[in-house]
C-alpha cells in the first residue's frame, strides 16, 4: 500500500526522470544483448549477405529507444524484420526516412555494414528510395495521432528480428523463407529479446503487424495479454495495396485501440 509521502516521492521530477531513464536503459541493454547474440551467426546459401542495423545504425536505434521507449505502454506493435529502405537504412523499425526524420525527429550518421552488397548500399538518411511498408504504417499513425508524442504515450513499435538477409542478386529473403534449423538460434535470441521488451514496457495489447509477427507474440504472451493482428502494409499484399489505412484502422477499432 502506498503512503502519501511515497506517492509524492514517486512523482517527484527527479525520481520520475530516473524511472524513465531506467526503462530506456533496460531496453538498450536488451538490444545490446540481442546484437551480441546475432553477430557471430552465419547463414548458408541462398543467403549471401546479412545486415544487422543494430550494429552499423546502433546510435540511431538508441535514439529511438531513448526518445520513445521511456515509459510503460498500453499497446506493442511488432513487425517481422527490416526492409531494405527502412530499418536497414535508419535503424528504426519500419524506418521510412521522411517519417523518421520529420515525424519522429530522428536523424544522424549511419555507418556501413561489412561486407556490403554492391546492389544494396547503406546510405542512411541520404537514401532516396522509400520503404513502402514504413510509409504506410507511420503514415497511418501520423494521421490518427497527429504527433509522435501523442502516439508513443501509449504505443510502441518494434521488430521481432533486426537482421536483413539477401541473395547474391540482392533479392531480399524474409525469415519465414529460411530453414527451421537455420533460424533456431535466431528465433531463440529474438524471442528472449521480445520477452524482455514485453516485461519492461508492460503492454496490455500485443499487435502483430502481419501473421508472422502475431505468431511470435503468441509464443511469449501471458494470459493477461490481449493478442491481435493488423494487416501488414507490404506492397506484396494485394489487400494492403487496395486500402491499407482503411483496413488497419478498422482492425484497430475492433481491438479497441481506437475509439
Amino acid at each position: 500500500m502506498l503512503h502519501r509521502g511515497q506517492i509524492y516521492i514517486d512523482n517527484h521530477p527527479i525520481i520520475k526522470s530516473q524511472r524513465i531513464q531506467m526503462i530506456a536503459d533496460q531496453l538498450i541493454q536488451a538490444a545490446e544483448t540481442l546484437k551480441s547474440q546475432l553477430t557471430p551467426l552465419s547463414f548458408p546459401e541462398p543467403v549471401a549477405y546479412t545486415y544487422n542495423p543494430l550494429d552499423y545504425a546502433w546510435e540511431r536505434h538508441c535514439d529511438y529507444l531513448k526518445t520513445y521507449a521511456n515509459s510503460p505502454k498500453k499497446v506493442l506493435f511488432l513487425g517481422m524484420n527490416p526492409g531494405p529502405y527502412g530499418m536497414a537504412q535508419t535503424g528504426i523499425p519500419f524506418g521510412e526516412i521522411p517519417h523518421v526524420r520529420d515525424w519522429l525527429k530522428i536523424s544522424g550518421p549511419v555507418n556501413k555494414p561489412n561486407p556490403e552488397h554492391p546492389k544494396r548500399p547503406i546510405t542512411g538518411f541520404d537514401c532516396e528510395r522509400s520503404e513502402v511498408s514504413g510509409r504506410r504504417l507511420w503514415g497511418l499513425f501520423s494521421d490518427l495521432f497527429d504527433t509522435a508524442e501523442n502516439f508513443f504515450q501509449n504505443h510502441f513499435v518494434a521488430n521481432f528480428c533486426p537482421l536483413v538477409w539477401m541473395k547474391d542478386t540482392g533479392a531480399n529473403i524474409t525469415p519465414d523463407k529460411l530453414p527451421r534449423d537455420v533460424m533456431e538460434p535466431v528465433d531463440k535470441a529474438c524471442l528472449a529479446h521480445l520477452s524482455s521488451l514485453i516485461e519492461t514496457l508492460q503492454p496490455e495489447i500485443l499487435v502483430g503487424v502481419g501473421a508472422f509477427a502475431e505468431k511470435q507474440l503468441a509464443a511469449v504472451k501471458s494470459d493477461h495479454h490481449h493478442l491481435g493482428k493488423i494487416l501488414h502494409p507490404s506492397p506484396a499484399s494485394p489487400a494492403a495495396n487496395r486500402d491499407f489505412s482503411g483496413t488497419a484502422a478498422k482492425q484497430l477499432r475492433e481491438l479497441k485501440i481506437l475509439s
